[in-house]
C-alpha cells in the first residue's frame, strides 16, 4: 500500500509574510499534517480519526509527500492504531508536544521504519527557541484551550470532524465475494475444516438487497468460526450454473467440505437460525466450558508486564561507553521524559539506530553491560509504540538473535537472565506481538528455549516467577486464539515443550506459593479447551500431570488451583 503524507497550511500563507519580522527566522508554514492510505485520510486532532482524502475543512493539502509503501497487512495496521488510542486521546492534545504530526511520525515509523521530514516535526520547538516565541507561548496555549472548548472539549485544536478507524475485529471477516468457480472452490476448500454459507444473489434482486445487512451482521458474529461467502449469479452466470441457482436470494451451507443445506427466500430469521445452527455443528462446546473454574477463569489475564523503571543514572553509569553511544541516549532520554511527563509527551527516538545498536552489542559487550543494555530495552518496550515497531520487523532480526544471544551463554549471569525474561514480557504490552510470539519460530523457538531453561532455576526465585510470567503470557494468548478463532496458535510441539517443563516445575516446587501459583496458571491455561486428539493430551497422559499437581495440595493446602486444575480440568473428559 501506498503511504502519503498530506502536509496543510494551518496559516494559510501568513507565516511565510510574518515570521521573519516577529521570530527573527524564516518559517515557510504551520503544518498540519495527516497520513494517507487506501484512500482514507488518519489524522489526530481530539483523538484519532478518518476522513475521505482532503476533504476535510482544511480544504486541499499544501503538499502531498509521497513516503513509500507498506507490506502491513491492513488487520495488522487497525491493531497498531487501536494500541495508540490511550496515547493520543482527546485530553492529551498539545500544540507543542503531542499534535498531529507526533501522531503522523509514530504511525509513518511504524508503517515505513521512517518518520516524518524533521522540519514538520521540529517547528514547534524552532518556534520556542526563539524569544518571542517563547514570549508568545503563555497566549498561545489559553488559545488552544479556547478552540478546545469551542469544539466541544473533544481535546482538539481544528474542530476536525470524522470516524475512527475501524477496529481490526470489525474488519477481519467480511463478507467474501469471490469471482469465478476456482475462487469460490478454493474459499470452500479453506472452511473444510470448519463451515461455509454461500449467499446467491443477483443485481436485480430487491429481498436479496434487504438481507445485506443481515448478512455482513452475521459474518461479524460468526467471525473465525464460519467463512460466509456472496455470489451475485447476474455477473458470475458460470457460478450460478455450476451450482444450479434457478432463483435468488438462495443459500448453500457446507459443513466440514459438504454441502448441509439449500434453501430459497427472503427470511431473517430462517437465514440467522440457520447460520448459527450451522455453526453449533462445526464447533460443539469442549467439556471444559461447561465446568466451574472461578480461580482459573475469573484470574486477571491481561499480560504480566515489567514496567519498573531504575534509577537511570546509575544504569548509565553500569553501561560505561555505551551510554555515549547517540542511539542510547535517545532511548535514555525518550524513557526519562515518559517516565516525567508521561507517554503523550514522549515522542518516539530513532528506532532503526537503536535496532542497529542492540543487533551488533551482543558481539562487542560483555555480559554485566548487556545486562544494562536488555534492561534498557525492557523499559522502553513497556510503551506500545515501540513495541508495536519490533512487532512488524522483519524477521525479528533484532528482538530474536537478542534472546538467542541470552539462551547460548554457558554461564549466562543471573541479572541477564531475569531482564530477558522480562523484556519477553514485555513484548506483549503491544497487541500485535502474540500472534508473531505465538507463530513465527523465529521467535518462539528462542523464548520457548529461555521460559524452560530458567522454570527450574532452583538458585533465583525471581527468574522461576519470571519465566512462569512469560509462560502465563503464552498461554492465555494461545487460549485466546483457541476460544476465538477456533485453532491452535501456538505450534503442537512447543506446546508440549513448555507443559512438561511447567509440570516439572509444579512437581518440584516446594517453597514458593507464588511460584506456583505461577506455574499453575500457566498450565492452566495451555491445556483449557485443549484438543483431546492433540499431542497435549498425549503428553498429559503419558507424564501423569493429574497426580502431579494433585501432590501440590499437601504442601500448598490454601492454593485453589490445585484441586481446581486437577480434579476439573485434568479430570473432566480432556483425556
Amino acid at each position: 500500500m501506498n503511504v502519503q503524507l498530506y502536509v496543510y497550511d494551518l496559516s494559510r500563507g501568513m507565516a511565510r509574510n510574518m515570521s521573519a519580522a516577529f521570530l527573527g527566522i524564516q518559517i515557510e508554514a504551520i503544518y498540519h499534517t495527516a497520513v494517507v492510505m487506501e484512500g482514507i485520510e488518519y489524522l489526530y486532532d481530539g483523538g484519532i480519526k478518518t476522513a475521505r482524502p482532503g476533504m476535510t475543512h482544511l480544504g486541499a493539502p499544501m503538499r502531498v509527500v509521497e513516503l513509500g509503501k507498506t507490506e502491513l497487512p491492513m488487520d495488522v495496521i487497525m491493531d497498531y492504531l487501536e494500541s495508540l488510542r490511550e496515547i493520543y486521546t482527546a485530553q492529551a492534545y498539545d500544540l507543542w508536544t503531542h499534535n498531529c504530526n507526533n501522531f503522523s511520525n509514530d504511525f509513518c515509523t511504524f508503517l515505513l521504519g521512517k518518520g516524518i521530514p524533521e522540519y514538520i516535526t521540529n517547528l514547534p520547538q524552532t518556534v520556542l527557541d526563539t524569544p518571542f516565541g517563547r514570549m508568545l507561548q503563555p497566549q498561545i496555549n489559553d488559545m488552544v484551550n479556547s478552540q478546545k472548548a469551542k469544539h466541544g472539549g473533544n481535546g482538539g485544536l481544528l474542530g476536525i470532524g470524522g470516524d475512527a478507524p475501524k477496529t481490526n475485529q470489525q474488519i477481519a471477516h467480511s463478507v467474501r465475494k469471490p469471482i469465478s468457480v476456482l475462487e469460490l472452490e478454493g474459499l470452500l476448500m479453506e472452511a473444510n475444516k470448519s463451515c461455509a454459507v454461500i449467499f446467491f444473489t443477483s443485481a436485480s434482486c430487491k429481498p436479496c438487497k434487504a438481507l445485506y445487512p443481515a448478512y455482513d451482521e452475521l459474518a461479524a458474529e460468526v467471525a473465525h468460526k464460519a467463512t460466509l461467502i456472496m455470489v451475485d449469479i447476474s455477473s458470475y452466470y458460470e457460478i450460478g450454473t455450476k451450482y444450479n441457482i434457478r432463483a435468488t436470494p438462495t443459500f448453500m451451507t457446507f459443513l466440514h467440505g459438504n454441502e448441509e443445506n439449500r434453501w430459497s427466500g427472503a427470511d431473517a430469521r430462517t437465514l440467522k437460525l440457520n447460520v448459527r445452527t450451522l455453526v453449533q455443528s462445526a464447533w460443539p462446546p469442549h467439556l471444559h466450558q461447561s465446568l466451574q473454574l472461578p480461580a482459573l477463569r475469573r484470574a486477571n489475564t491481561k499480560p504480566v508486564l515489567y514496567s519498573k523503571v531504575p534509577p537511570l543514572a546509575k544504569l548509565k553509569t553500569k553501561m560505561g561507553e555505551s551510554a555515549d553511544d547517540a542511539a542510547v541516549a535517545g532511548i535514555m532520554k525518550f524513557i526519562s521524559h515518559r517516565q516525567i511527563s508521561g507517554a503523550a509527551e514522549a515522542t518516539l527516538p530513532d528506532l532503526d539506530a537503536f535496532s542497529w545498536f542492540l543487533r551488533s552489542a551482543s558481539s562487542k559487550l560483555p555480559p554485566e553491560i548487556m545486562f544494562t543494555i536488555v534492561d534498557l530495552l525492557r523499559i522502553a518496550l513497556v510503551d506500545p509504540r515501540l513495541s508495536g515497531y519490533y512487532a512488524e520487523e522483519k524477521d525479528h532480526k533484532t528482538v530474536a538473535p537478542l534472546l538467542g544471544y541470552v539462551n547460548g551463554l554457558k554461564d549466562c549471569p543471573y541479572s541477564l537472565r531475569l531482564v530477558a525474561l522480562q523484556t519477553a514480557c514485555n513484548l506483549f504490552s503491544s497487541p500485535l506481538y502474540p500472534q508473531h510470539i505465538l507463530g513465527c519460530s523465529t521467535l518462539t523457538t528462542p523464548i520457548v528455549e529461555l521460559i524452560t531453561t530458567s522454570l527450574l532455576d532452583d538458585k533465583h526465585h525471581n527468574v522461576r516467577v519470571a519465566a512462569a510470567s512469560l509462560s502465563f503470557n503464552i498461554a492465555v494468548a494461545n487460549s485466546r486464539v483457541r476460544e476465538e478463532e477456533h485453532r491452535e496458535g501456538l505450534p503442537d510441539g512447543d506446546q508440549v515443550e513448555l507443559a512438561a517443563s511447567l509440570l516439572e516445575s509444579i512437581g518440584a516446587e516446594e517453597e514458593s506459593a507464588e511460584a506456583l501459583k505461577g506455574f499453575l496458571l500457566a498450565f492452566g491455561y495451555l491445556v483449557y479447551c485443549a484438543p483431546k486428539d492433540g499431542e497435549l493430551c498425549d503428553l498429559l497422559k503419558s507424564m501423569d500431570a493429574q497426580s502431579t499437581v494433585l501432590e501440590k495440595a499437601k504442601q500448598f493446602p490454601k492454593e485453589p488451583l490445585v484441586n481446581e486444575i486437577s480434579t476439573e480440568l485434568l479430570g473432566n473428559g480432556l483425556y
